[in-house]
């Protein structure tokens, strides 16, 4: 059984200029060394996707930035409750502009969204979180996940996330470097 909940509802969400704000994460792990054929070995990074509750194909862990936590926080939050992942935020990836059918109110009409979205370092993937009953996790190469990605602006946050990631973590690769610390803004703006 768990013992976290995940939020619900939409009195607490944050909104501007008509969007309905974001926070979101591409969780990502490292697995098996490959030999490459200098003999040198080099660390496979896996993204985790979940399944869409509203229809087919592969998203992201994300959902809305709340009044009362830092963009970061919401990220951090999205990634347990949706794909039971905790992990250390690493880089502030970007902005990503979309409309929701699902997610249009009197504040956001036409379902106007502004992700912010990060690469979350997966440190312990949960046995039991809240959505556990209607998410299904699946860890993906890079390009396995840009051919299941549901989303267009999915996709453009996944290849930010590669070319970060080639840029800096491959090589510097001392993570600690590059975590963001929970109560930070991150270019909430």
């Amino acid at each position: 059984m768990s013992a976290l909940v995940a939020r619900t509802g939409r009195h607490q969400q944050r909104y501007e200029g008509g969007h309905r704000l974001i926070a979101g994460c591409i969780p990502f792990k490292y697995t098996n060394l490959v030999e490459n054929s200098d003999g040198t070995h080099e660390k496979v990074v896996e993204v985790l996707m979940i399944n869409s509750t509203s229809g087919p194909g592969l998203v992201f862990p994300k959902g809305g930035w709340e009044n009362d936590e830092t963009v970061v926080e919401a990220a951090i939050r999205e990634a347990v409750e949706e794909a039971g992942v905790r992990g250390d935020i690493m880089h502030f990836l970007g902005h990503y502009f979309f409309k929701s059918k699902t997610l249009q109110d009197e504040l956001s009409p036409e379902g106007l969204c502004k992700a912010a979205m990060f690469p979350l370092l997966v440190k312990e993937e949960l046995q039991f979180w809240p959505e556990q009953n209607t998410r299904q996790r699946s860890w993906l190469t890079i390009p396995e996940a840009i051919g299941l990605c549901r989303h267009q602006w999915m996709k453009e946050a996944l290849e930010a996330f590669s070319r970060w990631y080639a840029d800096h973590m491959l090589s510097n690769p001392k993570k600690e470097n590059h975590v963001i610390s929970p109560d930070a803004s991150a270019h909430q703006d």
